[in-house]
């Protein structure tokens, strides 16, 4: 019988992209996605907080949690740490209803940074992405062109994070670096 590893083998979305300042592809990450009741998500699981409000995201430490929908979180922590943090929210949550399903192998991220990052990303996102509309803090489910993203803005530099399926990692990391031509050549 062939034997396969549990885990797919994780290889750079990246590995001939030339990135602008600014733009860059984050290095791989433990994600999962849990579902899980409402009215069980109180407090935190496994260094995850859960009781934030919609379409905004928590860290501590080294793990991120997005609450992306009433019954969705997106949470992200150290590659290293995929069974690990598997067990450890298995055992916090306990009986209560949930799904954990991994999907480290499917997510890349690209980290858009600087004073023209809101401008590089909204030549193809519909959202306002300033102070204002999109403060620190905030994350979402939206479109970058035509692909699906999760987008975090991580601080006020300001810097954003862009979660995407890995088949439309090409796709997402050109269409930004076309974007930040244009600022490139004003600055």
């Amino acid at each position: 019988m062939l034997e396969t590893p549990n885990a797919a083998r994780r290889v750079s979305a990246f590995a001939d992209a030339v990135s602008p300042a600014g733009i860059r592809p984050l290095p791989g990450a433990a994600r999962f996605a849990l579902r899980l009741r409402e009215a069980d998500a109180t407090g935190e699981a496994a260094g995850f907080r859960l009781d934030q409000p919609l379409n905004t995201f928590a860290a501590q430490g080294d793990r991120l949690s997005l609450r992306l929908g009433p019954n969705e979180w997106l949470l992200i922590g150290p590659e290293a740490d995929a069974d690990a943090i598997a067990a450890e929210i298995a055992a916090a949550l306990g009986t209560r209803f949930h799904t954990l399903v991994d999907i480290g192998h499917r997510n890349v991220a690209i980290e858009v940074k600087g004073p023209h990052a809101a401008d590089i990303l909204n030549a193809g996102c519909p959202l306002d992405l300033f102070d204002a509309r999109f403060p620190t803090g905030t994350a979402t489910r939206t479109l970058l062109g035509k692909a699906e993203i999760v987008l975090m803005r991580l601080d006020d530099a300001p810097t954003y994070r862009v979660e995407c399926w890995r088949s439309f990692a090409t796709y997402v990391h050109d269409f930004l670096t076309e974007a930040a031509q244009e600022f490139d050549a004003g600055t």
